[in-house]
């Protein structure tokens, strides 16, 4: 279980990086919205890049933004995979209550929004750091 301040900031902040590593070794890195449950994570996506990696290898790293000095590191290592059984985003009211603001920005209704992030990505920690 993470220590309680990393709990708060994964409640609170809209972006965490994950990090996947394609079929050749190469590795990528991008930011993605996520919902923390307090126990995993919450992420979807359209097919791609980084569902391939995943689906090739379930490895992952997330991070969140360090404060301007590069202070506050919170890193998390786990194992991702696809969930087709997830409900779409906009059946997971927590989900839609914290983007909900990001989803109007895009002029998308959470429905939209559900219909282009379609792939639902489960990433269990295996360590905080």
């Amino acid at each position: 279980m993470p220590a309680k301040h990393v709990q708060t900031r994964l409640k609170r902040e809209l972006i965490v990086w994950l990090a996947t590593v394609g079929r050749h070794g190469d590795p990528h890195v991008v930011p993605v919205w996520f919902w923390w449950d307090g126990k995993s994570f919450l992420i979807y996506a359209v097919p791609g890049q980084k569902v391939r990696d995943i689906e090739t290898n379930p490895n992952v790293a997330l991070h969140l933004n360090t404060d301007p000095v590069g202070e506050d590191v919170v890193r998390i290592d786990g194992t991702a995979k696809i969930d087709p059984k997830q409900p779409p985003a906009y059946k997971v009211p927590n989900y839609v209550r914290k983007y909900r603001e990001q989803i109007q920005g895009f002029d998308w209704t959470p429905k939209v929004f559900s219909d282009q992030y379609h792939v639902a990505i489960r990433v269990k920690p295996t360590r905080f750091h």
